[in-house]
């Protein structure tokens, strides 16, 4: 006969636990995020080391010791009327423009007071014609009202000139006057820092403000023509001529063609 009794009895099996959940947010707020100089770090790019940064500064003033604005202009006003032409265009196509613009337009007030079907026709070459026109005219009646026929010194004045941005703004202000009020940002200074991990951006604006972080002010004029001699006639945009760069030592791009 079994007895019942005298059989050991199981032990209750223990209960799982369930898995512990991730805390919620309070308020349904997002977990935090990286601090802040991770963000900068990942922003800026990490090619910004200052002795990085310097040696690309030295290898520009070996290989550009004499780059300037190749915008043919006597004087502020040519000058800022030469940079508003040139947006999607060469400076060469410009150059033979305003050979004989300025000869017909000697003035703002001339500028102001055109004809615009005429003036249109005469800088039809550079293309987006009418809307230079517009911007062209309206710059000039801007400098004749508001500044005494004199185009401005500091870049919250120049802006409020028609077609005038902050880009046309840095070339007038540091070439014409040698005030270095930031970094001239077109087409080839955003290509090249991006390829020399300067910036992360692509919009020129923030790419200017990372190049003001990591660029000493006293070479923010020279650095820009600097970068844009070198983007025209080594750092071209499909097949950049590696061979021939004297960055190339010091430049990780994923495009480099050696």
């Amino acid at each position: 006969m079994i007895l019942f009794g005298s059989m050991t009895p199981k032990k209750p099996k223990a209960k799982k636990r369930p898995a512990s959940k991730p805390s919620k947010a309070v308020n349904g707020a997002t977990a935090k995020k990286p601090a802040k100089a991770a963000k900068v770090a990942k922003a800026a790019g990490a090619g910004t080391d200052p002795k990085r940064v310097a040696a690309i500064l030295a290898k520009l003033d070996e290989a550009y010791p004499t780059a300037t604005c190749e915008l043919i202009h006597e004087s502020p006003f040519q000058l800022l009327i030469s940079t508003i032409l040139s947006a999607q265009t060469t400076d060469v196509r410009v150059n033979e423009v305003t050979r004989t613009l300025y000869k017909k337009y000697p003035s703002p007030e001339a500028l102001a007071y055109a004809n615009p079907r005429e003036l249109e026709q005469d800088i039809r070459p550079t293309g987006f014609f009418r809307n230079k026109t517009k911007s062209i005219m309206g710059a000039s009646k801007g400098i004749i009202e508001n500044f005494s026929g004199q185009v401005p010194r500091t870049m919250e004045e120049i802006l409020t000139l028609p077609g005038v941005a902050r880009k046309t703004g840095n070339v007038v202000l540091g070439t014409a006057y040698g005030i270095a009020s930031g970094v001239v940002v077109d087409t080839h200074v955003m290509r090249l820092s991006r390829r020399l991990d300067l910036t992360k951006h692509e919009e020129p604006k923030k790419i200017e403000e990372d190049l003001m972080r990591v660029i000493p002010k006293d070479s923010w004029i020279k650095f820009s023509h600097q970068l844009i001699w070198h983007g025209r006639r080594v750092c071209i945009a499909r097949k950049p001529r590696c061979v021939e760069c004297n960055l190339e030592s010091i430049c990780y791009s994923k495009d480099k063609t050696v």
